[in-house]
């Protein structure tokens, strides 16, 4: 069991930010920016190479509830901006088997990422 399942089970703590039946919003702990949240699927889908076809509603989901909730915390109408971030495998920066977007915001992001 992953971390992320043992905080959907609700057997670690997580500062939730929000929750619906397939998805669940926590603050990360190690956060990168000003706000820092992690959107993951309850589903466990270990990560974005992995996901099969019939994961395409979920995956489409995680992207609509992180625009939910950067409304929801006025991120959108800022005009600042937000980042959405999906990492994958150990090159890719993914630290925890498990799907999940990292809404980043609250400061000014720079490009290239790496």
């Amino acid at each position: 069991m992953t971390l992320f399942e043992k905080i959907i089970a609700r057997e670690i703590p997580a500062d939730i930010v929000y929750e619906d039946d397939d998805a669940l919003v926590f603050k990360d702990i190690n956060p990168q920016a000003p706000t820092h949240l992690l959107i993951i699927p309850k589903k466990p889908i270990p990560r974005v190479g992995e996901a099969e076809e019939e994961d395409q509603p979920i995956l489409g989901h995680l992207l609509l509830v992180a625009g939910k909730v950067a409304d929801d915390l006025g991120i959108c109408s800022t005009g600042s901006g937000f980042r959405l971030v999906v990492n994958h495998g150990a090159d890719g920066g993914e630290a925890v088997p498990h799907l999940h977007v990292h809404l980043l915001a609250g400061r000014q992001m720079q490009w290239p990422p790496g």
